[in-house]
């Protein structure tokens, strides 16, 4: 018997006596956590949204960009946030509590800002 067969467009691998088709799950993506927030989100607010991603294999990968995106425009944001008002390596050289003080209030901003545009919307 042959190792693999094509039929119907699909491989088949021998198995034993018996062929299986030859076909991988789907990829899984690490989601974190903007992606896990906006998964409930939408679960408990957009319910069709989230049975037709369920339904269609593509919610992982949905996530996924959310979680990504969200990752993307906060770096951003506090970046931007930090040079408009002046949080500086000179600052954190000189008095480090205060720089991080600072640069947590600007995460703690950037983050609701986030929440709304994004991860709630």
């Amino acid at each position: 018997m042959k190792k693999t067969i094509y039929e119907n467009g699909i491989e088949y691998v021998l198995v034993g006596d018996y062929y299986f088709p030859n076909i991988a799950p789907p990829e899984k993506h690490n989601i974190g956590k903007y992606g896990m927030l906006h998964e409930e989100y939408i679960k408990q607010h957009r319910p069709g949204l989230y049975s037709r991603l369920i339904l269609t294999g593509k919610l992982n990968d949905y996530l996924y960009e959310i979680d990504k995106t969200c990752h993307e425009r906060i770096e951003h944001i506090i970046k931007d946030m930090a040079k408009s008002e002046g949080v500086t390596e000179e600052i954190k050289s000189k008095n480090q509590l205060q720089w991080i003080g600072l640069m947590n209030n600007i995460k703690a901003r950037a983050e609701e800002i986030i929440y709304s545009e994004i991860v709630y919307a």
